[in-house]
């Protein structure tokens, strides 16, 4: 039966052009964007785990950074420890040289006193970003190196922890060394002052107690007056036997405190040793601090005491460089370790970037020559089912020729 009323070819042919023009959709889609699931309505569940381990991509391209730049602050502590330890070795040569008596030992100091000051030079300028792993300014550098994905979605940071490895030829102790007026005592590590006030030194007097520990060629009284920097290095001289080491140092500060320019008076007395008594004679307020530095309280004290001007001390020295190279050494071959872990956590993490976008690509990215291959289909079936649906539509005219 042929009704003109309804054209079930037609309505047929229709809904078939539907699909294949929705299918045509998709391909399009597929082919312009390169994926296969380019939004949530695509397929929901792959959508929802492409994105978190995009994600996860991301925060490891951020944990390259940091390996990279730990990696070049070891890299800078290695060389520094390095380098030290070739001076060391330099200096091991000049005081052997010294153990024979027909030599110039005088002139042997000097070169290993200019070899002691670029060593003190190569650690105080190794650092990389103001990070520095061998001045004993920091115990230890924690570098971002992994995030962890548990099963149930819970993300955690892990770390590798370098130590930092004390090269410093000297360092701050933990004892008094300055007492002021205002009752407050200083460890050496603390940044103590006093204040005097404008009233110059009619009614204010600031008396600064120089502490006895048991000083060490080497050691620093350092003291800022006023905005002027004074100090002292102890010499092997002054702990001599027969002197006083806190009136040796306190008769020298007071000489450079009165050197220095600032608008005090400084009274000592041997009666109160190692009292220094100092008054404002300027018109405004002023402060006094002070730290005390033990040369030997760095992983290089021991630097401060070599010493090769007589045959006795050119003996001491030769053992004390030998701890001294050793303790470079353990130093560069733990920081090599350090770097040779971080740089293997890089390549890790890059490896480990390049799988994941590897597995988010086989989830959700179009596979070309297929989409091609369904698209000539597509076109083919679009033109046909236009056809088709031309064919249904002039179905119904046939129906006039039963009126003729």
């Amino acid at each position: 039966m042929t009704s003109i009323l309804t054209n079930t070819g037609a309505m047929v042919a229709l809904q078939t052009l539907k699909g294949i023009n929705s299918n045509m959709t998709t391909t399009q889609s597929e082919i312009s964007t390169g994926k296969r699931v380019s939004s949530a309505k695509d397929n929901a569940a792959v959508w929802a785990i492409a994105k978190v381990m995009e994600s996860d991509v991301k925060g490891f391209k951020g944990i390259s950074d940091s390996l990279a730049l730990g990696s070049s602050t070891v890299a800078v502590a290695r060389q520094a420890s390095e380098t030290v330890t070739d001076l060391l070795t330099q200096m091991k040569g000049k005081i052997v040289a010294a153990q024979e008596a027909n030599v110039d030992r005088a002139k042997i100091q000097t070169d290993v006193a200019a070899l002691r000051d670029q060593i003190t030079s190569v650690v105080g300028a190794a650092q990389f970003n103001g990070l520095n792993l061998v001045d004993n300014s920091t115990a230890s550098a924690a570098i971002l190196a992994s995030l962890d994905r548990d099963s149930a979605g819970s993300v955690t940071s892990s770390s590798i922890t370098v130590t930092a490895q004390n090269l410093s030829t000297g360092g701050y102790v933990a004892k008094a060394a300055f007492t002021g007026s205002d009752g407050v005592s200083a460890t050496a590590a603390d940044s103590f002052g006093f204040a005097l006030d404008a009233a110059g030194g009619t009614d204010v007097v600031g008396s600064v107690t120089i502490a006895n520990p048991t000083y060490a060629a080497g050691d620093n009284i350092a003291m800022r007056v006023g905005g002027k920097d004074v100090s002292y290095t102890v010499t092997a001289q002054d702990i001599a036997a027969g002197n006083t080491p806190q009136d040796v140092i306190a008769t020298n500060l007071k000489a450079a405190i009165e050197a220095s320019g600032a608008a005090v008076t400084v009274a000592y007395t041997s009666a109160s040793p190692g009292v220094l008594a100092i008054t404002n004679t300027g018109t405004t307020s002023l402060s006094v601090s002070g730290q005390f530095t033990n040369a030997n309280a760095g992983g290089l004290g021991l630097l401060a005491t070599i010493d090769v001007s007589t045959s006795a001390n050119a003996a001491t020295a030769l053992t004390n460089i030998e701890t001294l190279i050793n303790t470079t050494v353990d130093a560069a071959a733990a920081f090599g370790s350090a770097q040779s872990r971080i740089e293997t956590q890089a390549t890790f993490i890059s490896n480990l970037s390049d799988s994941m976008k590897a597995g988010i690509g086989a989830m959700v990215d179009a596979n070309m020559e297929e989409v091609s291959a369904r698209l000539q289909a597509l076109q083919v079936q679009q033109q046909l089912g236009v056809q088709s649906l031309s064919i249904a539509n002039q179905a119904p005219q046939s129906i006039l020729s039963l009126f003729r």
